[in-house]
């Protein structure tokens, strides 16, 4: 290895039920990223939080067993700015120019390991602290997107707290803000990769729904069904975002969910080519409203619904999409003709130059 390659932390695992994806999309990071470019760091974090700095094939990673790897060690990202990098048990300090995280859900995406990164000045992928926050709340994105004039679908929030003060009231409470009118969508207000997501028909599996999505997160969301078609836009840039071609889920399961988006091959993403024009813009004008206002940057993939009646209605974004060989972020953007090698760069070079401005 050359002195002068920066080096990059791929960051991936986590304490979240999306700790397999995360190593999945960490693997196809690791084959994709241009190793005469940068001097490759890969680091995960144990279901239990354990840091484990490691040169484990993406083969390794994606099986799962990094963790006891001959190359592994304990190390830690430290946040003395000094060091600006990881201290590592064997090797010591290791200056780190920019970091990739690959870490989905809770801790990775919601602004805690933002803070860290922050607190080290090191460069880091995604979105900052407050937008990653806002947007893994479904509910607080919601808040925000409402003021921006893009279309979401009817919903009400609970939490533990006043389902436990009284469960039977909260329920009507419920149902007098949305109606009688099933099916529902329960999902957990801080997760990703549809982590806890229940599609419910009554009021007995409402209720069963809840106490699900509650058992994974303090706050729930319960949303009107949205029928229509499943998009997803990727959106790329800083200052000037861009937004990618429109992409399609048809999903074979009742909804889009966890087995769907990362273990099924019969489910089928496709670009969506028999749309007007106009309404594409529309699709990719909204999916950067909603990026702006919710203050992201580098990267974030935005899903809408498409109704019959051609009405676009936001469902949510995702500020750390995933990056395995089946996730749509990197296939929207090769689609429009920036492969996944070259995608990395990019993502890099944005990093490079948030910090830089935050600097000024």
């Amino acid at each position: 290895m050359t002195e002068n390659k920066p080096s990059l932390l791929v960051l991936f695992g986590g304490i979240s039920p999306e700790h397999e994806v995360s190593c999945r999309s960490a693997a196809a990071v690791l084959r994709a990223v241009d190793k005469e470019k940068y001097r490759v760091l890969p680091m995960g974090l144990t279901k239990e939080g354990a840091w484990i700095l490691t040169q484990a094939s993406p083969e390794v990673i994606e099986a799962g067993a990094w963790e006891h790897d001959a190359s592994s060690e304990r190390a830690v990202i430290s946040p003395d700015r000094g060091i600006h990098g990881i201290v590592a048990e064997k090797q010591g300090q290791i200056h780190v120019d920019c970091i990739f995280p690959v870490i989905h859900g809770e801790t990775g995406e919601d602004g805690s390991i933002q803070g860290l990164f922050k607190l080290a000045g090191i460069p880091f992928v995604g979105p900052g602290i407050s937008a990653s926050a806002c947007a893994m709340d479904k509910g607080l994105t919601k808040a925000v997107v409402r003021g921006t004039g893009v279309r979401q679908a009817p919903h009400a929030e609970t939490d533990r707290f006043r389902l436990a003060a009284g469960p039977l009231q909260e329920m009507q409470r419920i149902l007098d803000v949305l109606g009688e009118t099933y099916p529902f969508f329960v999902k957990p207000a801080c997760t990703g990769s549809s982590v806890g997501i229940s599609k419910v028909a009554d009021r007995k599996e409402l209720a069963e729904a809840i106490k699900l999505a509650a058992s994974l997160d303090h706050k729930v969301i319960i949303e009107k069904e949205i029928r229509g078609r499943e998009l997803e836009v990727a959106v790329l840039g800083n200052r000037d975002p861009q937004a990618s071609p429109v992409g399609e889920i048809r999903a074979a399961a009742a909804f889009y969910d966890y087995d769907a988006k990362y273990k099924s091959s019969v489910d089928q993403t496709s670009i969506v080519e028999d749309l007007p024009e106009e309404k594409l813009d529309e699709i990719r004008h909204d999916a950067l409203t909603v990026f702006q206002a919710l203050g992201c940057r580098g990267m974030s993939r935005v899903d809408f619904f498409l109704t019959d009646e051609g009405e676009v209605v936001f469902n949510e974004i995702n500020t750390l999409p995933g990056f395995t060989s089946i996730s749509m972020y990197p296939k929207l953007w090769e689609a429009a003709g920036v492969p996944f090698t070259e995608l990395i760069d990019r993502l890099v070079a944005l990093a490079m130059e948030a910090a830089e401005e935050e600097e000024r």
